[in-house]
């Protein structure tokens, strides 16, 4: 293994743990349904429930990165994992049920923000925007292998391929763990090692430029959330579209991510993370417009092209945004308190996550035209303030080629932030 580079051995990491997830995320609710006779409402409850208590470990995660190392944390929420889908088999009830679901969630919730101040140790500059493309591409490619392989197991018999699929999800993310663990870790030269701070959350909490781009993230993470939880729902009942087509629009942005997000983010490197970021909100607006206007249109075919269309710029603007966002984030994040600030700005994720189901399908259920209008002036807001929010970042962070300014005072060295940050040219 030593002779596999760096980041031959962490995308190797990244694609065995998304195999391992493909296999089961699409089964989890019908996973405890079968083994625990309990109806698919009852399980969903506890599966929500045990994730919002597992966005409490969110702040330990930041203090766990920052005084033990990103790549432990990363391993640690592997095994973590590991260990809950390894006794998934022994659940028969919903206590045990809540207690290894609860388990399973706290690591869920520590690979975000580890897995970002991970990649920012390792590579650095436009290589960082890289690395994280190829991870989305990879991550998609993986997801849909465990899908193929879950659906093939449980052709051959549910009950046994339902065991089978949870332990094989536990031996993945072991060996995941396994991977991770061999990269080693760069030298940092004598006396330039991070000084490690005992204020961290209260620096985040004077970071304002970064809980600002923090509060940005929510409209676009409800936005990010449309694909697997309000679309299926709008184009079937509202748009009288088939099933069917739920999994073909489904293919259709796993895809198009697994195979342009390398070659897309390549291109977009030359340019301000700020400005490519904004373009795919921008992009995600007139999608959720698209999707609106569909509302409108009663004849079947130019629904059917038009539903294409929209998902297919869906699709453009999460390959604009995804990749290129995480980069900044993780380069605006200072070194020292990297863990804490990612820590805080996974909750802009976290939160929607939990809440897209009740908040999105209610939406829906008031207003199909105005569910798509509010995330549409959500997505175009956050996309406007990012561009005015640019001169307050590190120039680094925005343009990986620029020289950051010398800090002016002593806050500013504690905070990670320079002068008049990002007028480049």
């Amino acid at each position: 293994m030593k002779r596999l580079s760096v980041q031959t051995r962490y995308m190797l990491g990244m694609v065995v743990d998304a195999t391992g997830s493909g296999m089961y995320l699409p089964l989890s609710l019908l996973y405890f349904h079968h083994v625990t006779g309990m109806p698919i409402t009852h399980v969903g409850v506890i599966m929500t429930s045990a994730a919002l208590l597992a966005l409490v470990g969110n702040p330990v995660t930041g203090v766990l990165i920052d005084r033990y190392g990103a790549r432990a944390v990363v391993v640690g929420g592997y095994v973590l994992r590991a260990a809950g889908f390894a006794t998934y088999p022994l659940v028969d009830s919903a206590v045990p049920m809540f207690v290894v679901v609860a388990v399973v969630a706290f690591g869920d919730v520590s690979f975000s923000p580890a897995i970002q101040s991970f990649v920012a140790e390792i590579v650095q500059g436009s290589a960082r925007d890289k690395l994280l493309a190829a991870q989305r591409s990879l991550r998609n490619a993986g997801l849909g292998a465990g899908g193929l392989i879950a659906g093939g197991a449980l052709a051959l018999g549910a009950g046994a391929a339902f065991q089978a699929i949870v332990v094989g999800t536990a031996v993945a993310y072991l060996a995941a763990a396994v991977l991770i663990r061999s990269i080693p870790l760069p030298l940092v030269p004598d006396g330039a090692a991070p000084t490690r701070t005992k204020r961290g959350y209260r620096l985040v909490a004077r970071n304002r430029p970064f809980l600002r781009l923090t509060l940005l993230n929510v409209p676009t993470a409800f936005g990010y959330m449309v694909l697997s939880v309000s679309l299926p729902v709008y184009i079937t009942q509202e748009l009288n579209a088939s099933d069917s087509l739920v999994g073909a629009l489904y293919a259709t942005n796993t895809v198009g991510i697994a195979l342009l997000q390398i070659p897309v983010t390549r291109l977009l490197t030359r340019y301000r993370r700020t400005r490519v970021a904004a373009l795919g909100g921008v992009v995600f607006c007139v999608a959720f417009l698209s999707f609106a206007a569909l509302g409108l249109v009663s004849a079947e075919t130019p629904v059917l092209i038009g539903i294409f269309a929209a998902t297919l710029l869906f699709t453009l603007g999460e390959l604009l945004h995804g990749a290129t966002a995480s980069a900044l984030v993780a380069s605006t994040a200072p070194e020292a308190t990297r863990g804490r600030h990612l820590a805080v700005y996974q909750l802009s994720w976290a939160i929607p996550t939990a809440l897209a189901p009740a908040v999105l399908t209610g939406l829906l259920q008031l207003s199909p035209t105005g569910m798509w209008l509010l995330l549409a002036v959500g997505v175009a807001g956050s996309a406007l303030t990012l561009i005015r929010l640019e001169p307050r970042l590190p120039a680094q962070a925005v343009r990986p080629t620029a020289p950051d300014p010398e800090p002016e005072t002593e806050e500013e060295e504690e905070l990670g932030l320079a002068g008049p940050r990002s007028r480049q040219a």
